[in-house]
């Protein structure tokens, strides 16, 4: 019996520091996910980019300039898009804004070490409705 190819996950992170995305897609890319990421200062094309990839998950910083991440939030609900606040912001503020602009959840930027475990939980469990993680 053969066994039928699993579709990778697509995970879309927006950010503006060009550093942080390929930082971020090293440590999560691998043979069940395939992480695109967008450089985004004006929030130009996100929606169109969500609409074409229809990414399993979005990682999204809200510090952004033009239009920020919280902005950009209210395009992708529209969108029925996952989208999980992924910023340098304190945990509360997080926790606030994800559940102000409808995330699927939170991750504080810092740890990196746990970023893989986190994301991957969400994508396996897809256990988004009130599930907060942070690291």
């Amino acid at each position: 019996m053969w066994n039928k190819p699993t579709k990778k996950k697509k995970i879309l992170v927006i950010d503006d520091d060009e550093l942080h995305l390929y930082t971020t897609r090293e440590l999560l890319q691998d043979e069940d996910c395939e992480v695109i990421i967008h450089k985004s200062n004006y929030g130009i094309g996100v929606t169109n980019l969500v609409r074409e990839l229809q990414p399993d998950l979005i990682l999204l910083d809200i510090n952004m300039p033009g239009i920020s991440g919280e902005q950009l939030a209210k395009l992708l609900r529209w969108r029925n898009a996952p989208f999980i606040f992924y910023s340098s912001n304190d945990e509360d503020s997080l926790r606030e804004s994800a559940s102000r602009y409808g995330a699927k959840g939170y991750i504080c930027k810092g740890d990196i070490t746990d970023l893989k475990s986190k994301v991957k939980q969400y994508l396996k469990t897809n256990l988004f409705e009130d599930v907060k993680i942070s690291i």
